[in-house]
């Protein structure tokens, strides 16, 4: 299949941009490296620079594509802001970049592009869960505006879905570490986020001295050790099923999932885990809650396990931060 992968040059659309080659697809990237890595792309893949908002370039990629006789077979959407703290501060950028531009990409995708997507959502839709593992048909409610932002979209597929027959699958996930693996354990690509603000390279920065210590935001949620807690999954856990889904809109028009690990990891958990990793001490510093984090945040995936027939390898926190650690090393001890 030939594909597009919007936000290819992140941490994610690369690491799916690179499993599509590896399994024999044609990958071709489209992001504006506002956030992206273009020298981390893997081999094999095309590379467009573009903004999602302008709709008249993603359909003249469309249409150029079906006059050279390779039409796209599907689009693979992972661009947006992805930071919670920041879209409470700034939550009209989120809604420009995450929602109304992504509505860009269904216009040019319905007048000349392929119509079959799968979205890179998130657990964060949810908000303050009810019910933990949370399921897919719990209540949407959330409490940040990036999870909102990325509701609205999943609000827009539906219709696209009912009224143009777009054929969609929306993944929600929400922690994201690790760095993929080659066949022969070699690591060539991680997070590298400019600036930093993930807990785990940030928590691998300290082991590294890049960092005197790291924040914990809050020590009074209501949990076992009064930090927040969230679900890790690993990046190539992740990939594996973006393709699935992909595979599975063959079948099926429409197809929600959560991708997670099942059980959840507090911030005191995975520093402990890092520190395990790293042999580094690890200091901790103690800051006030950041406004808009939920107290739990963990996907139930059975659903994707049974359905897609989804087998993470990733399930131990250990092993994930091993990957993220080699990776960290390589990529700042040159």
């Amino acid at each position: 299949m030939k594909l597009l992968v919007t936000g290819g040059a992140g941490y994610i659309g690369g690491t799916v941009a690179g499993l599509l080659v590896d399994r024999g697809h044609q990958a071709v990237v489209f992001d504006n490296l506002s956030h992206g890595r273009q020298d981390l792309l893997p081999q094999g893949v095309e590379f467009i620079l573009g903004e999602l908002a302008d709709r008249s370039h993603l359909e003249r990629i469309f249409t150029e594509a079906k006059e050279q006789g390779s039409p796209f077979d599907g689009v693979l959407h992972f661009a947006a802001l992805i930071e919670a703290g920041e879209s409470m501060v700034k939550p009209e950028i989120y809604f420009r970049n995450n929602t109304a531009s992504t509505l860009s990409l269904f216009e040019a995708m319905l007048s000349s592009g392929p119509r079959k997507l799968v979205f890179s959502s998130t657990a964060a839709v949810y908000g303050e869960p009810e019910v933990v593992p949370i399921p897919e048909d719990a209540r949407l409610q959330p409490t940040n505006t990036y999870g909102e932002s990325k509701l609205l979209v999943e609000h827009m597929l539906r219709w696209m879905n009912q009224i143009h027959g777009l054929r969609y699958a929306s993944l929600r996930y929400f922690n994201v570490a690790g760095a993929p693996e080659s066949a022969d354990g070699g690591i060539t690509r991680g997070e590298a986020h400019e600036p930093e603000s993930h807990l785990i390279p940030l928590i691998l920065d300290v082991a590294l001295g890049r960092r005197q210590s790291i924040r914990i935001y809050g020590d009074d949620y209501p949990t076992p050790d009064g930090t927040c807690i969230r679900d890790y999954i690993h990046v190539s856990d992740l990939a594996d099923a973006h393709l699935l889904a992909l595979d599975a809109l063959e079948s099926s028009s429409r197809l929600i999932f959560n991708l997670g690990n099942g059980k959840g990891f507090s911030v005191k958990e995975v520093i402990e885990s890092a520190r395990r990793v790293t042999g580094h001490p690890i200091p901790a510093e103690l800051h006030p809650r950041r406004p808009g984090d939920p107290a739990f945040l963990v996907a139930g995936s059975e659903k994707a396990i049974k359905e897609l027939g989804w087998k993470p390898r990733y399930t131990q926190l250990d092993d994930i931060l091993r990957t993220a650690w080699a990776w960290h090393q390589q990529r700042y001890n040159k």
